[in-house]
């Protein structure tokens, strides 16, 4: 069955082209959540090749260890820096997604160059650890070391010091959240705002639009339900707002720095965005909201061939520089 079964209407001209031409070109592909970790990993970094070509030029691009963290109990972490040119100071940790069991910088390296160059701030992708070798809270433990990281301006990192912003995708954004609410917690420094890209903040099935685009495309609730069994089996832990953002209280959620909310418009998670941002509003907060139609989960992985890709990307950098105007 097609890639676009059953939602060929809604999906816009440009992301049915870009479906179809991977379906041509990858051929049928297993539900990796279906196979070991592994070989689940591998092939997600095989299938993900073909997104992160023509990369925009940066002015430096390494890969730099962060040190274990004995207080979180977080190993040594690999984090690939991107750094464009006229860079200012400051930088942005972006968390990429992956059901908090695949991909890596690698994966995600052509998007985050595009938002390095849209912010003009250097990007920090850490490595962080997946499930389910390790589950909650191991991965955020990570991502969080590498935020208090971010705040440590190193000649290593190529980074001056200045604002710090934390960017995540789909699980990524996820993790990032979680990030923030736990350093506000501990009472150490946060981001002075946040971009979250079709986030997984909850482990409800039965949303709206869990029902609706149950079977993808791509994307399905099976995957997420197999994702979830990987990241935090426990469904008592599920309770917790650093797994689960979205039990998060009121106060907590009104004590966060400001967020940029996006979402795509055919995704089963679509519903866990529109969640938070009624959350948010219902306090009193102004995050905005930005729901991108005709689109499937995952889309800003395709830079090179859709245009709602680049257009979005370039909307939540103009976001970015707003924070950061408005925390200086």
């Amino acid at each position: 069955m097609s890639v676009v079964h059953g939602l060929a209407n809604e999906l816009s001209a440009e992301m049915r082209a870009v479906l179809l031409r991977a379906e041509r070109e990858l051929g049928p592909q297993p539900d990796p959540t279906l196979l070991s970790p592994e070989e689940g990993r591998a092939q997600c970094e095989r299938t993900n090749e073909r997104n992160n070509v023509n990369l925009p030029p940066l002015a430096r691009a390494k890969d730099i260890v962060v040190a274990a963290n004995t207080e979180l109990g977080s190993p040594a972490c690999r984090m690939r820096v991107l750094v464009p040119h006229d860079a200012g100071i400051g930088a942005l940790l972006f968390v990429h997604g992956g059901g908090f069991a695949f991909c890596s910088p690698e994966t995600h390296e052509r998007c985050a160059r595009v938002l390095a160059n849209e912010i003009k701030l250097p990007v920090l992708v850490p490595d962080y650890r997946l499930a389910p070798e390790h589950a909650f809270p191991a991965g955020m433990h990570d991502v969080i070391a590498c935020l208090r990281a971010a705040f440590t301006a190193t000649v290593e990192a190529g980074v001056s010091a200045g604002p710090i912003l934390i960017c995540g995708d789909s699980a990524g954004a996820n993790l990032a959240l979680a990030a923030i609410m736990h350093e506000m917690a501990a009472e150490r420094p946060i981001p002075s705002g946040a971009l979250l890209f079709y986030g997984t903040f909850g482990a409800d099935f039965t949303t709206q639009s869990y029902g609706r685009f149950a079977d993808g495309p791509g994307l399905t609730r099976g995957k997420m339900q197999r994702y979830w069994n990987w990241y935090c089996a426990d469904e008592n832990a599920r309770h917790n707002p650093l797994a689960a953002p979205l039990q998060a209280d009121d106060n907590v959620l009104r004590a966060l720095p400001p967020l940029y909310l996006m979402a795509a418009g055919i995704d089963p998670l679509l519903s866990d965005t529109l969640l938070l941002a009624d959350r948010l509003k219902a306090i009193g907060r102004s995050d905005p909201l930005s729901v991108v139609p005709g689109v499937t989960h995952g889309f800003l992985q395709n830079t090179n061939e859709l245009a709602a890709a680049r257009e979005a990307l370039a909307a939540a950098g103009e976001a970015a520089r707003g924070m950061i105007r408005g925390g200086q």
